[in-house]
């Protein structure tokens, strides 16, 4: 898959999007985000992909945050028009079929860190740090911050985040719930791929239906959430992974699952 913006590398079943604008520190501006809507869209239609990584070029950076030098001069409505294709790309990344695990190396700035909070979890080099700096250009968050970043640390983390526009260096971010795994800054992407692996092994519909059961119990009420869930884990004993998991459970065995 050719693109200017990202580089998109397929091996195992494994996905890796990686960032590539390193000169600017992974920069976002429109073409990448129209490419990142592409590379997922494309992704999401291949049945062998059964996780995704998403990670930047170089270790200096995940990625600083949306390009400012496109923002300078943009009108309320070519900001509005930005911000929902940030929205678009987030919710993307979100509702990917299989799960996306976010490898941050480096600054996580922004809408770089939006795009980390996008996914399913996130995986940190000893030196990556979070932060949502748009009160310093005079704007705030506009790609979902203000609603996942709370999702994840809590409301007065959150606030104090986007609030002073002070970042939080791997070690504090995991402790508040932020990240999940910080590793050295020269295993990141290893760790990323080793842990990709392992989901990319289990049962590709069961890790789906998981995954949209905890979306839909994130987004509705305790009751609604718990028909879903019901239903969602209904839906997988009619799969043959089923049979071939429960089968190799009691036969002793690893499991061959088929995706089907």
């Amino acid at each position: 898959m050719p693109y200017e913006t990202i580089i998109v590398e397929v091996e195992e079943g494994v996905a890796t999007i990686t960032l590539h604008r390193p000169q600017v520190l992974n920069a976002i501006n429109v073409t990448m985000l129209h490419e990142l809507l592409d590379a997922l869209d494309t992704l999401d239609r291949d049945p062998s992909i059964r996780c995704v990584i998403l990670t930047g070029a170089g270790d200096r950076a995940f990625s600083a945050g949306a390009d400012i030098k496109e923002m300078k001069d943009k009108t309320p409505l070519e900001a509005m028009e930005t911000g929902m294709l940030g929205h678009r790309v987030a919710d993307r990344l979100e509702r990917f079929r299989t799960p996306v695990i976010a490898a941050v190396n480096g600054i996580a700035f922004g809408g770089g860190c939006e795009l980390a909070l996008a996914c399913d979890f996130i995986i940190a080099s000893e030196t990556a740090r979070f932060g949502q700096p748009e009160v310093n250009l005079g704007i705030h968050p506009g790609w979902g911050g203000t609603m996942r970043l709370p999702w994840h640390v809590g409301k007065g983390w959150a606030k104090q985040m986007i609030f002073t526009g002070e970042p939080v260096d791997a070690a504090t971010a995991k402790e508040i719930g932020l990240v999940n795994i910080v590793v050295p800054a020269d295993q990141l992407l290893q760790v990323a791929k080793n842990m990709a692996r392992t989901i990319a092994k289990k049962a590709p519909v069961a890790v789906q239906m998981a995954k949209l059961s905890i979306n839909t119990g994130l987004d509705t009420d305790l009751r609604t959430a718990a028909v879903a869930e019901v239903e969602s884990f209904a839906v997988c004993f009619a799969t043959e992974d089923r049979k071939e998991g429960i089968s190799a459970f009691l036969e002793k065995r690893e499991p061959q699952f088929k995706g089907r």
